[in-house]
């Protein structure tokens, strides 16, 4: 559910970049007043993990289009609201600006949509009430099926609003919306499922993180960022060729594969990610001639590429770094 700058006007982009730097700011003060040092290295292996995570799109059945874990609601029920916030941001800036997805002006659209409403509506309206203090295994899987579904669709409605009101498309409201809120509750309840597996799994192995009492042992860092790793280096070959929710409601309503936005603010976004993101798409740059042999070539499933397991465990590595060097600041901060 990554927009794309071709989707938002400048206007539109400037005012969800200033909203969501207003909640990060927030949201680090919120963490700042009551950090646990423990949690620290939580946020990074989580971060990393749940980046490694996004790169494998599931296929939904029957209707030609995939999706992935957004993984807002799971950092919330591990890290609280606050610091979860905080690392999908870092998470988001990290895919925009090192491997171009999602656009750099669309940045704080991405960031509304999939941070604030999982972290700030689904999990502490839905999720923690819905769990208790004392969550059996039942209760978390209603509990996080039902926030991983509101929370999608909420940040699916909002790409809706954010790309009408820019007015930069020709996509209709109604068409758009009754494209875009199916598809992402299907995703939404796979996104239930899995969270609900991983909580589960959680509550049993390590259920003091659930109750947010203290952070993780050592053991348990070390095999989360092995998983990250081994995600975003092997499983992301296993990811689906499909369009994902957005491309795909895109292309239905408007008969186009891809969306273009011409003026110089979009060209001044569109030169800076150029230069910036060194494994765009999540692989090596193509030269010219490879790129168009590529797209003549159909698509082989699973897609055993270098280019693509560099991608994922140097994203993992760089926003483990870039979480971490977050908490690590905000602790230092609260100090002096």
């Amino acid at each position: 559910m990554h927009m794309a700058d071709a989707l938002v006007s400048p206007v539109v982009g400037g005012a969800m970049w200033a909203a969501s730097a207003g909640l990060a700011s927030y949201a680090a003060k919120q963490v700042q007043k009551n950090l646990d040092e423990s949690k620290v290295p939580l946020m990074g292996v989580l971060g990393a993990f749940v980046f490694a995570a996004q790169m494998i799109n599931f296929t939904i059945p029957g209707t030609g289009s995939s999706g992935h874990l957004g993984g807002g609601l799971l950092l919330a029920a591990l890290l609280g609201p606050h610091a979860a916030f905080l690392t999908v941001v870092s998470i988001l800036a990290v895919q925009a600006l090192f491997f171009a997805d999602g656009g750099l002006l669309a940045l704080g659209c991405n960031i509304i949509n999939m941070g604030l409403f999982p972290c700030y509506v689904a999990y502490p309206l839905l999720y923690a009430p819905l769990a208790g203090k004392q969550p059996s295994k039942a209760r978390i899987f209603i509990a996080a099926l039902t926030a991983a579904v509101a929370g999608l669709q909420l940040g699916a409605f909002g790409v809706v609003l954010q790309t009408v009101s820019s007015g930069v498309t020709s996509l209709p409201f109604s068409t758009f919306a009754l494209l875009m809120q199916p598809i992402h509750l299907a995703i939404g309840l796979v996104e239930g499922l899995i969270t609900a597996t991983a909580l589960a799994f959680i509550r049993r192995e390590a259920p003091s993180l659930l109750r947010h009492q203290t952070g993780a042992s050592r053991t348990v860092l070390l095999t989360m960022l092995v998983l990250a790793l081994a995600t975003g280096g092997l499983l992301s070959w296993t990811a689906s060729t499909n369009p994902d929710g957005l491309e795909w409601s895109i292309a239905a309503a408007s008969g186009e594969e891809e969306l273009t936005a011409e003026g110089p603010v979009h060209t001044f976004f569109a030169e800076l990610q150029e230069k910036l993101s060194f494994l765009p798409d999540y692989n090596f740059k193509p030269d010219p001639e490879q790129a168009q042999l590529t797209e003549a070539k159909p698509t082989a499933w699973p897609a055993v590429a270098p280019g693509t397991s560099v991608a994922g465990i140097t994203g993992a590595l760089i926003t483990l770094l870039l979480a971490f060097g977050a908490g690590k600041a905000l602790q230092h901060a609260a100090k002096h």
